[in-house]
């Protein structure tokens, strides 16, 4: 009897073992990256959010792996979905603005790195900067701070307008003063300006007829998600409605616009992903300073110029650093 039971002993140990072992292994980090708007229009942003990764040392499918959500333009969704990725659960959560303001709402111990146009400060997302504080830190490729600058340089391709629109989206932190910012830099130069709001992208089409009717002759498009997500259809209204434009991301220019100041998205999301890495190394968000863009870029497509017949200035050309034919 007693060399049945240690025969069956033996076998219980023989058959543990692997199981142990696999015990033993350390399991795959999961990351969570989250975006307000939808998948279709965020693969430059995946492109760079994986670069940085790699530059960290991490791989997808090898040693990390990212569960992607996107609420489609729809912030009501948010919150369950940041829930959702909290149950999984991740090591580390992504979030544009408004995901990531969604995230720092639902967690004080689950890392949070996020990528902004705005100004984190302003927005709530962390205390300062240099010492972020709680769970949260990203980079801010402060898009919707140049909105006096891009004023400034479709002036110089206009300069005789009388009336300048700005498309501006849901009101947010980050469009309020971005607008603010756009009016006072308008009223210094006695430049007339139509404000254009939508809050969703069933607004656009109405949007431009307004802009049309109201006599503006140029057009300054607004940060944020909402536009950002839409810029095939925005670059294709101000295309039909012959509106010169200028947009905050090269993205608009790559889908037909005419032209963009600010900073490469791709770029910021790299360094999201680099940030990402490191807090699954084991650095702390509240020691890691918010990374701020310092190159801005101006890009102009002169195929789109002469569709609208449009000559660029030679200044204007001489300060572009690329010029897409």
């Amino acid at each position: 009897m007693s060399t049945r039971r240690d025969f069956i002993t033996l076998l219980g140990g023989a058959a543990a073992w692997p199981l142990e072992a696999r015990a033993q292994q350390q399991p795959v980090p999961v990351i969570g990256f989250l975006r307000s708007t939808s998948l279709a229009v965020s693969t430059p942003m995946i492109t760079g959010f994986r670069q940085g990764l790699t530059t960290a040392g991490f791989t997808e499918g090898q040693n990390v792996a990212v569960e992607y959500r996107y609420a489609d333009n729809r912030p009501e969704r948010l919150p369950g979905l940041v829930a959702e990725l909290i149950r999984l659960p991740v090591a580390v959560i992504f979030g544009n603005l408004l995901a990531a303001l969604a995230a720092k709402a639902a967690t004080t111990t689950v890392p949070i790195v996020f990528a902004t146009g705005s100004d984190p400060v302003v927005d709530g997302l962390v205390a300062s900067l240099n010492r972020p504080g709680g769970n949260v830190t990203g980079v801010s490729f402060v898009g919707g701070l140049l909105g006096p600058k891009r004023l400034e340089l479709l002036r110089q391709l206009v300069p005789t307008v009388a009336s300048i629109a700005m498309l501006v989206g849901p009101d947010t932190f980050e469009a309020r003063i971005e607008q603010r910012d756009v009016e006072l830099a308008a009223q210094a130069l006695g430049q007339q300006l139509i404000v254009a709001p939508v809050t969703s992208e069933g607004e656009l089409d109405g949007a431009f007829t307004s802009i049309v009717e109201r006599g503006a002759k140029a057009l300054l498009v607004g940060s944020g998600p909402l536009l950002t997500s839409n810029r095939g259809r925005i670059v294709a209204l101000a295309t039909r409605h012959a509106i010169p434009a200028i947009y905050g991301l090269r993205e608009f220019v790559e889908a037909g616009g005419l032209m963009s100041y600010g900073a490469s998205v791709v770029e910021a999301y790299r360094h999201v992903g680099i940030y990402a890495g490191r807090v699954l190394k084991g650095e702390k968000p509240a020691d890691l300073p918010v990374v701020q863009s310092s190159k801005f870029e101006l890009v102009i497509n002169l195929k789109a110029a002469r569709a609208l017949g449009l000559s660029m200035p030679p200044t204007l050309l001489a300060t572009a650093d690329e010029v897409i034919e």
